[in-house]
């Protein structure tokens, strides 16, 4: 089939890149896929070890993954999927780092994704009703139930049924069996403290017998794979979308011009609907590129809040020794994974501390005995190691912004630079964060330590003591690589840059639907939201009537 003209140009082809491009493929349209990175093959993005290791000591060793490795993921995961950050250099204030994580290859971020699929409720999209902080989203959990619900199921994740009103139920296969350690701490937390508690959401470990050669949790072992697959969808890979260009009336996008990432050369593709999927702040910096205040046949943004109000999750964490429930051997459920773990969900209902109002609301993130080293590493025999990590909620800071500030990359293109820090209420609900982890470790018969104190790792002991995670604190914006906001969808042209439809404005062919359209960050793990609001407002495209 003879694919051009294209009628629509997805720019990016991680997770709501693929779901962009199958829910317009499955409408009829010819879709073309612009990725900035090269197309690998599930062998070559995997990897396998030991050579991940050795190309590891050599991101390191080179300074091209400085910052990145700052994240656990990077020590799991093949590094080539990690960004080169010589190549692609970002700012921030010496005194306000942050920590941004990128990669540039087919599937994008969602071949390091930790799989969690946790639904928002509307106590989140309506925050704002509640402490006029900032605004409340102009939809809520009904405009996406549906949404949610067809990539569940499509997706096949694991779950249950809690009845818990902060996370709305959804369809789910079974849940992943818990450890014996973590049902002792279920038990122990919910009966002595009163918190609630339920297996995590999402997709268990890759089996390449049960799920093929790419894990179910990336775009290439699911939406863009069947994407690719109808036949009525293009990947071009290695070009960078710099910036949009307009019609002469700038109401409308006539098309996308590319940066060749190997030669330089530019190239200009036209489409009638261009839907942005670049990941938070590549998307927020293509548009701010394409804005009238870059460039004068650009875009207008009415609200003036473009590339304002960025947030991630702030988040701590805390280790902890248990004792053994059983006989069995370290281990011996499946694997940590986004569905194999647990979640204690505070939401929005915290318990007011110390005379302090904390304003929004945090889950905690945790499992026991699913990363345990070999019994001669372990510091505490018969003990079960175990994790308990903060997801918080950030408030919408107009501080807190990405500006096309820093010195053009080696393609011409002006770099971003990130001012975002954590202000009174963020380090608040961390001390929140630190006092709930606290009670739940002693309820349930655990002793909080160190990581170092727990393994024996004398050959990396002088990096975990260097880690932004293992603080006494909270790590640096964009650690937990959950980046919203920047060019958020409102009810009102003046309040926001996309409408309710994730359409700009005053450009309305463009329509933005990762993270970057976010209201306000809430607190659970954004992914499974971000591809049902692209599902959604993909559909709405394609059908008229919608205003």
């Amino acid at each position: 089939m003879e694919l051009r003209p294209w009628e629509a140009i997805v720019v990016g082809s991680g997770a709501t890149g693929g779901v962009a491009a199958l829910t317009l493929a499955e409408a009829g349209l010819r879709v073309l896929v612009i990725e900035a990175g090269p197309s690998l093959d599930a062998k070559q993005a995997l990897g396998a070890e030991p050579q991940n290791m050795l190309r590891r000591l050599a991101g390191l060793s080179s300074g091209r993954h400085r910052r990145q490795s700052q994240h656990p993921g990077y020590w799991k995961h093949n590094p080539d999927l990690f960004i080169d950050e010589q190549d692609n250099p970002y700012s921030h204030p010496p005194d306000r780092p942050f920590l941004w994580t990128r990669g540039d290859q087919m599937g994008g971020r969602s071949l390091t994704w930790g799989g969690i699929t946790l639904r928002l409720s509307d106590a989140d999209f309506k925050a704002s009703q509640r402490d006029g902080a900032g605004l409340d989203w102009p939809i809520q959990h009904e405009d996406l139930d549906e949404h949610y619900t067809e990539l569940e199921r499509r997706l096949g994740v694991h779950g249950a049924r809690n009845g818990l009103s902060q996370v709305p139920d959804g369809w789910a296969t079974e849940p992943l069996p818990s450890t014996a350690e973590e049902q002792q701490f279920a038990s122990c937390v919910q009966k002595e403290l009163g918190y609630p508690w339920m297996p995590s959401r999402g997709f268990g470990p890759h089996h390449r017998k049960r799920d093929g050669a790419w894990p179910r949790s990336s775009s290439p072992g699911s939406s863009l794979k069947e994407a690719l697959a109808s036949g009525r969808v293009e990947l071009l890979c290695g070009e960078r979308v710099e910036r949009l260009e307009l019609n002469r009336s700038r109401d409308r996008a006539e098309a996308v011009i590319c940066v060749n990432r190997s030669d330089g050369s530019r190239r200009r593709l036209e489409a009638k609907l261009i839907v942005l999927c670049a990941s938070t702040i590549q998307t927020v910096r293509l548009l701010l590129q394409s804005e009238e205040q870059q460039s004068s046949d650009g875009f207008v943004d009415p609200s003036g809040r473009l590339g304002q109000r960025l947030m991630d999750h702030v988040s701590t964490c805390r280790f902890f020794a248990m004792p053994s429930c059983g006989p069995g051997k370290s281990g011996s459920a499946e694997a940590l994974s986004g569905a194999g773990s647990f979640f204690i969900p505070f939401g929005q209902e915290l318990a007011q501390r110390g005379g302090q109002r904390v304003l929004r609301g945090y889950g905690l993130w945790g499992a026991i005995n699913r990363f345990d080293p070999p019994a001669l590493l372990k510091r505490i025999p018969e003990h079960r190691l175990g994790f308990l990590i903060g997801h918080g909620e950030v408030l919408p800071d107009p501080r807190n912004q990405v500006t096309l500030t820093g010195p053009p990359d080696r393609w011409g293109t002006p770099t971003v630079t990130i001012d975002c820090h954590w202000r009174a209420n963020e380090q608040a609900m961390v001390e929140h964060m630190h006092h709930s982890m606290g009670e739940a470790i002693s309820a349930a018969g655990g002793r909080m330590l160190p990581l170092t104190d727990l393994v024996k790792a004398p050959l990396i002991e002088p990096l975990l003591r260097r880690s932004a995670a293992l603080g006494a604190g909270a790590a640096p914006p964009g650690y937990y690589i959950h980046e919203v906001g920047g060019a958020a969808m409102a009810a009102k042209e003046e309040e926001g840059v996309v409408d309710r439809w994730n359409r700009l404005w005053r450009c309305p062919n463009v329509l933005v639907v990762d993270g970057a359209c976010w209201t306000s960050s809430a607190w659970q793990s954004p992914t499974l939201t971000m591809m049902a609001i692209t599902r959604r407002a993909c559909l709405a495209a394609v059908r008229p009537g919608n205003d």
